[in-house]
C-alpha cells in the first residue's frame, strides 16, 4: 500500500463508511462523497478516527467552495438580515431523478458478467439482483443502499445553514409524510429541526426541510410577484429581512427595495477537490473535514430517523441516543452483513 497516498470514495451511500474507514485504518487521506455515511453512528466514528490518525479528509459537497454560498454565509454572519429565527431548505428530488415509495420485487434477473453483485451489496443484507432497479443510479431510493432525497441533497442545502449560523446538534427532529415504507424512501417528506440558538439567531432556531418539489409559502420570501425562484434553495428569515440562495442561483436579499443599495463583497470560487490534494501536501486546510462534515451528516440523517420511526427525536448528541425512542436505535446504527465487518465500525 506504500504507493497509495489517498483514496476517493464515490460508492453508493451504504459503502461510504466501510471503504473510508478501511482506508483510514491504513493511514490514507480520504475524500468521501456526500452524504458522508449511511447512518449516524458511522459519521461519529469516522470523525473520531480521522482526528485520531491526523488524516486530511474532505466530504464532497462542492457547493461549499463556491462564491455563491460564501456570500450567503458572509451576509448572515455580518448581520445583514439581522438575527435569524427560521430557515427553509427545499429540493425537487427525488422527482424524476429516481423513484421512491417502492416495494421489493418478487423476482430476480441474471447478474451481468461485469457486475460483481456480492461486492456491490457489501455490508447491506443479501438480496437478488434485478436489472435496472438498484445498480446503477436507482439505489438512492432504497434504504439498504441510499438515504433518499434528504441524504442526497440535505448535505448540500443544509450546509450553508449549519455553516452560516454555526449550529450545533439539533435538540429535536420530527418529520411529516406518508406511512414509512421499510424498503424505500418516501415520495415526499417535510422535516422540522429545532436547534439551540447561536450568536446569529434570535433564540432557538427552526429549520424546515422540504422535498419532492414542496417549498415554503411564497409570501414568506417577500419577493416580487414575478420572481422566478428556484427548484433547490435556502431561505433565511431574519429580523430585518430575508436572504435566499439557490442551487445554482446567486444569493438575493428581500425585500428588494430595502436592500437595493447593498454592495456584495468580492469573493472568489475555490476548487473543492484541489483544496483536498493541496492540504495533503501541506498547503492549506480542507473546508469540509470530517470534524465538520461528520456532525453535518449526523444532523441530516436524523431527519430520516424521525421519518422512519414516526416519532419526534429528542436528540442526546453526547450519547448518540434518541431519548425515549428505542425504535430509533436500529436506524442510528445498522448491522453489517456477516463477513463484512469493519475494524472501527463493527
Amino acid at each position: 500500500q506504500s504507493d497509495i497516498d489517498a483514496v476517493t470514495i464515490s460508492t453508493p451511500d451504504h459503502m461510504h463508511a466501510p471503504v473510508t474507514v478501511s482506508a483510514m485504518q491504513l493511514g490514507k487521506h480520504v475524500f468521501t462523497q456526500k452524504p458522508l455515511t449511511h447512518n449516524v453512528y458511522e459519521s461519529r466514528c469516522m470523525a473520531e478516527i480521522a482526528a485520531d490518525k491526523g488524516l486530511v479528509t474532505q466530504m464532497g459537497i462542492q457547493h461549499h467552495a463556491t462564491a455563491r454560498l460564501k456570500l450567503a454565509v458572509h451576509a448572515i454572519q455580518d448581520g445583514v438580515i439581522g438575527p435569524v429565527s427560521e430557515v427553509h431548505a427545499w429540493t425537487d428530488r427525488p422527482g424524476t431523478f429516481w423513484k421512491q415509495g417502492l416495494t421489493r420485487p418478487d423476482h430476480s434477473d441474471p447478474v451481468p458478467a461485469h457486475v460483481h453483485w456480492d461486492e456491490w451489496l457489501g455490508v447491506a443484507p443479501e438480496r437478488p439482483y434485478v436489472t435496472g432497479l438498484y445498480h446503477r443510479f436507482h439505489w438512492r431510493g432504497w434504504w439498504d443502499f441510499g438515504t433518499g432525497a434528504l441524504g442526497d441533497m440535505g448535505c448540500h442545502l443544509l450546509d450553508p445553514v449549519v455553516n452560516a449560523l454555526e449550529l450545533g446538534p439539533p435538540s429535536t427532529v420530527r418529520a411529516e409524510g406518508p406511512e414509512p415504507n421499510p424498503e424505500s424512501g418516501p415520495l415526499e417528506c417535510v422535516v422540522h429541526y429545532d436547534f439551540p440558538g447561536t450568536k446569529h439567531t434570535t433564540d432557538n432556531v427552526h429549520v424546515v426541510w422540504y422535498e419532492a418539489g414542496k417549498q415554503p409559502p411564497r409570501e414568506l420570501f417577500q419577493a416580487p410577484d414575478d420572481w422566478a425562484g428556484s427548484q433547490n434553495g435556502v431561505l433565511y428569515v431574519g429580523e430585518k429581512g430575508n436572504l435566499f440562495v439557490g442551487f445554482p442561483e446567486m444569493p438575493e436579499l428581500f425585500p428588494q427595495e430595502k436592500y437595493a443599495d447593498y454592495q456584495w463583497p468580492e469573493i472568489e470560487d475555490h476548487n473543492h477537490y484541489t483544496e483536498w490534494t493541496s492540504a495533503i501536501i501541506g498547503e492549506g486546510k480542507t473546508s469540509c473535514p470530517f470534524s465538520y462534515s461528520g456532525p453535518l451528516t449526523e444532523t441530516v440523517l436524523l431527519g430520516n430517523v424521525a421519518f422512519r420511526t414516526g416519532e419526534t427525536i429528542h436528540w442526546d448528541s453526547e450519547n448518540l441516543k434518541a431519548t425515549g425512542c428505542q425504535a430509533a436505535d436500529r436506524f442510528l446504527r445498522e448491522e453489517y452483513r456477516p463477513g463484512w465487518e469493519v475494524d472501527g465500525l463493527s
